[in-house]
């Protein structure tokens, strides 16, 4: 089987750590873009679901994150853990107080104004904070990294990628498959260096 040209971008842990640790989380922007790149962290979510995503699809109480019509008009179930949940519990709080729209925002994620964010915002951002957290190769940094990220990680996790298919919301398991390619590859490296 050839392997894909360009394998994709994957954070080191320390990587990710770094670039968490950007956004000032005392301002309102930064603060829900450090949320924004911990959820597509955790969730693997593409940009456009990030940004799309309304309070009533996130169960505040199990976890349970629904994904409404992502790629291909399909609608997926995630789960996320205990510590992203009280994050996310403070930032509705914050939200609420914050935030101008009179009847309550549509989004999770919101501008002041109670607009969606623009995908274009989420990459420049991700791309910005990249660049202060000195990580190599930052022009391969993007929202579809921290997402790669995800996928890698559950993949490493479970060695299960039909879990990491229906997480990543693939229609078709060959889109999915790059992910083995980067676990094999830092296999090699590590039993080469043995």
């Amino acid at each position: 089987m050839a392997r894909p040209h360009k394998l994709p971008k994957i954070l080191t842990e320390e990587e990710t750590d770094r670039l968490l640790a950007q956004p000032n989380q005392r301002y309102f922007g930064p603060h829900r873009d450090y949320l924004f790149m911990r959820l597509m962290l955790k969730a693997g979510l593409r940009a456009s679901e990030a940004t799309a995503l309304q309070p009533e699809h996130l169960d505040l109480m199990s976890g349970k994150l629904t994904v409404r019509e992502g790629k291909g008009a399909k609608d997926r179930t995630l789960w996320i853990g205990e510590e992203i949940l009280g994050e996310l519990r403070g930032w509705i709080d914050r939200r609420t107080e914050e935030v101008e729209d009179v009847e309550g925002p549509a989004y999770l994620f919101p501008t002041r104004k109670g607009t969606e964010v623009a995908t274009s915002h989420l990459r420049r951002s991700v791309k910005r904070y990249a660049r202060k957290a000195s990580i190599e190769e930052v022009e391969r940094v993007s929202p579809h990294t921290l997402r790669h990220t995800f996928a890698t990680r559950l993949y490493r996790e479970t060695g299960n990628i039909r879990m990491v298919q229906k997480a990543l919301g693939h229609s078709d398991l060959s889109t999915t498959m790059i992910y083995t390619h980067v676990v094999d590859e830092e296999l090699e490296g590590a039993m080469k260096g043995l």
